[in-house]
């Protein structure tokens, strides 16, 4: 592993060698005698999970996985090249071992406990046959990012003994040695968190093994096993003296250094004419290896067998879970009261999926009376340490780490994570929505408190620039060639509802729905009921209150259309304008319609003019190169939510002072 490791590198001229060369001994340890995977089965619902948080040690999965038969002989020396499988930074790949995608430190280890919630959750409601562990992967950066604060508080107090993870302590971070930047004392700080914490020679096979059957047998708490190791493990100079421990084999190949490449695979035994090669003793063990894995598999699938042959409904609901299939909906079904806020008919539409989907865990970041995910919770319980039957994670003040933890959920599979926040608090999530989209989970995020109307709080927390920010994600393809994030902002309760409908189906691509504090004016129904009506949001963008040949059409989103239809009154009574409204929740999907539709919708070549409660941006290719948009360029002020209408021009009065200039320009 060691060998393959610095050669992937030194061939790439890029990459991290001393890391993996330390973590190694536990690698192989781990892999050969605790994980529980089948071999002929990759994607085997029930297998144990290890979860990568240093993606910077990326060949020591690599070449872990390249041992077991994942990978080939070309896939390992086209590291970090085009078109390879094997990138800098793993990226999900399940069918050949990569669980997660990480690079960013402290997320993978995250998600890494969001698995582990997912498994104990679906446990509760299966059996205890469902015992599979989840491991992590964590060095030095990873302990330091402030997002193990949030994932080792909140796996401590949830008793989270299926979460085992391994921290490849090398005292070596990337520029400097860790001494110079932390003294704290990690041990203490995860047992005061509720872990089990085990210390060793990260080389001692015997000490690495003690503390798996340690981790393993442990009922009451996650297990950090810290493994003292050393930074380029194995690494001599030209002269054959040891060059181990040193800052500098962090980041480069080990050639860039004082220590010596063809030297050094000497030392490790390797052939330093096919570096890439298998050692034939290596082979004979792997292939043993495997068949010990797949038959240890087997016998664990005969035992869910049985278990299905007894208990055929709950066999049928767990695949059902595990394939993502949704129940037969009704989202017109849900009943709103007039004029609410969309965060409170959200509350309705979430009352209603606790009661009809089974598999969703909803999390708010100590906000659920206000961002009204308590809808859900009041048909539910918290998840808690030795209870997990409820479905709602009181996950604290944590969105970084709530995010990541829905993100591993995603992966482990079998459950459907929902979690919220007041919209200008996506900021302390955006890495984490970032890795959703890259990795293309169907995380659906709720933020509530959509504007400046969230009022007397002040600019701290009024969303102006969030709304563009996020948009911005519906206009960046993933690999699959989709956009990588859905943003919906729905413009009263009926299209809350739909929007809700898109979310739940959407099993491609993060969901987010962007919700107003203060009651909306329900817009008008047209054909037969406002639901029906609503359903056309489907389509990204629709009309509300049509004009054949308009003199202006008026775009906005959320609550802004109700002010829309107010100021076209005023241009019809006042002006004798003929107006066209049209509600664009996502320009995103819209633009994903026919151009023939987006042209039936927004006509070219008529003066068009957009109202949004943030940066005018986020209408502005929609409105064109002639239209006009009236936005906000400036931080909010603390005030009613009433003055601020007043203040910054959010009322019919404006818009038809807006729209009158825009005709006569």
């Amino acid at each position: 592993i060691r060998a393959l490791a610095i050669s992937m590198v030194e061939k790439a001229n890029s990459g991290h060698p001393g890391g993996p060369m330390g973590g190694a001994d536990f690698m192989h340890i781990l892999y050969s005698e605790f994980l529980n995977f089948d071999p002929t089965d990759m994607s085997w619902p029930f297998r144990d999970r290890f979860f990568m948080d240093a993606g910077h040690l990326s060949t020591l999965l690599y070449a872990q996985y390249y041992l077991l038969g994942n990978y080939k002989k070309t896939d390992v020396e086209n590291f970090r090249q085009w078109g390879s499988v094997t990138p800098g930074h793993p990226e999900v790949d399940v069918l050949r071992g990569v669980e997660n995608t990480s690079g960013p430190l402290g997320q993978g280890h995250a998600m890494g406990v969001g698995a582990a919630i997912a498994a104990k959750f679906l446990g509760s409601r299966f059996g205890d046959w469902m015992n599979h562990k989840i491991y992590g992967f964590i060095s030095d950066g990873g302990i330091q990012e402030e997002i193990s604060q949030g994932a080792g508080r909140i796996a401590g107090h949830l008793g989270l003994n299926n979460f085992i993870m391994f921290y490849d302590s090398n005292d070596v971070q990337l520029s400097t040695m860790t001494d110079e930047v932390t003294s704290e004392d990690t041990a203490m700080k995860y047992e005061a968190w509720g872990w089990k914490v085990i210390t060793i020679d990260g080389h001692n096979h015997d000490e690495i093994r003690f503390a798996l059957k340690q981790a393993n047998a442990e009922q009451e708490k996650p297990t950090l096993i810290i493994g003292k190791t050393i930074m380029g493990k194995g690494c001599v100079t030209a002269n054959g003296d040891m060059f181990e421990g040193h800052c500098e084999l962090h980041g480069q190949p080990i050639g860039h250094t004082g220590a010596d490449y063809t030297k050094t695979l000497e030392n490790l035994g390797a052939d330093v004419n096919d570096p890439f090669a298998v050692y034939s003793e290596v082979a004979s063990f792997y292939k043993t290896l495997l068949e010990r894995k797949s038959a240890e598999a087997k016998e664990k699938k005969v035992e869910i067998s049985a278990w299905r042959n007894s208990n055929e409904a709950l066999a049928t609901k767990l695949d059902s879970f595990l394939s993502g299939e949704l129940p037969a909906l009704d989202f017109e079904s849900v009943e709103n009261k007039p004029g609410l806020a969309t965060r409170a008919a959200s509350a309705n539409v979430l009352a209603y999926l606790a009661e009809n989907v089974e598999n969703i865990i909803v999390s708010s970041a100590d906000l659920s009376n206000s961002d009204k995910t308590d809808g859900f919770l009041k048909k539910t319980h918290a998840l808690k340490k030795g209870d997990f039957s409820g479905a709602f994670l009181q996950s604290g003040v944590a969105e970084l780490t709530m995010a990541s933890l829905a993100n591993g959920m995603a992966l482990h599979g079998g459950v459907i994570p929902v979690v919220a926040t007041f919209f200008v608090f996506s900021d302390y999530m955006k890495p984490a929505i970032r890795i959703s989209a890259i990795q293309e989970l169907p995380v659906k995020y709720v933020w509530t408190h959509d504007a400046f109307r969230v009022g007397e709080d002040g600019p701290t927390h009024q969303p102006i620039e969030q709304e563009a920010q996020i948009r911005l994600l519906e206009k960046l393809k993933n690999h699959s060639g989709d956009p990588c994030f859905i943003a919906l902002r729905p413009a009263d309760s009926a299209e809350t509802n739909v929007a809700w409908k898109m979310a739940m189906e959407n099993s491609k691509v993060p969901t987010g729905l962007i919700l107003s504090r203060q009651g909306i004016k329900d817009l008008p129904a047209v054909g037969s009921s406002r639901y029906q009506d609503a359903l056309q949001a489907e389509k990204g963008g629709y009309i509300v209150k049509d004009e054949q040949n308009p003199d202006v059409i008026l775009i906005a989103n959320g609550s802004e259309v109700a002010t829309l239809l107010d100021g076209a009154q005023l241009l019809e009574a006042k002006a004798n304008v003929k107006v066209k409204v049209v509600s664009v929740p996502s320009e995103g999907i819209f633009r994903l319609q026919s151009k023939e539709y987006q042209q039936t919708v927004i006509q070219p070549n008529v003066p068009t003019f957009g109202l949004t409660a943030g940066l005018p941006i986020n209408l502005e290719g929609l409105v064109g190169p002639y239209g006009k948009v009236f936005g906000l360029e400036h931080f909010g002020y603390s005030a009613p939510a009433t003055v601020l209408d007043e203040k910054f021009g959010f009322n019919g009065e404006n818009v038809f002072k807006q729209v009158t200039e825009l005709l006569n320009k």
